[in-house]
């Protein structure tokens, strides 16, 4: 059955969709951005620069890292991280359910070949 991927633009550079979502649950699951990114398959830079264009997008941090040392660093999401994963998702549940019966049809269309 056809599936929906939602987008939000926020800015004219900005934008939010399920990569970034993502990113931001694997930190807050591991509690590192390095092992979010390893999890990710994608380059610590990669994952640092997404945390940033984020952190720029919404003028305040999504997540709060320490840096490395003996014991290393960490990631944690902040209030507003939180809350940015909590919205998306809840936007995206809203959108597929508001999309439901269309994707149905476009399956059946697709049925009927």
């Amino acid at each position: 059955m056809p599936s929906l991927s939602l987008r939000i633009n926020l800015d004219p550079d900005g934008r939010i969709g399920p990569g970034k979502i993502e990113l931001l649950e694997q930190i807050a699951a591991f509690g590192s951005i390095s092992a979010a990114a390893r999890g990710m398959e994608m380059s610590y830079k990669h994952a640092w620069d997404l945390v940033e264009d984020m952190n720029r997008v919404f003028g305040k941090p999504l997540v709060a890292a320490q840096t490395g040392g003996r014991k290393g660093g960490g990631a944690q999401l902040t209030a507003v991280g939180l809350a940015v994963v909590s919205r998306f998702r809840a936007i995206e549940r809203a959108a597929t359910s508001a999309a439901a019966v269309h994707m149905q049809a476009l399956q059946a269309e697709i049925d009927a070949g």
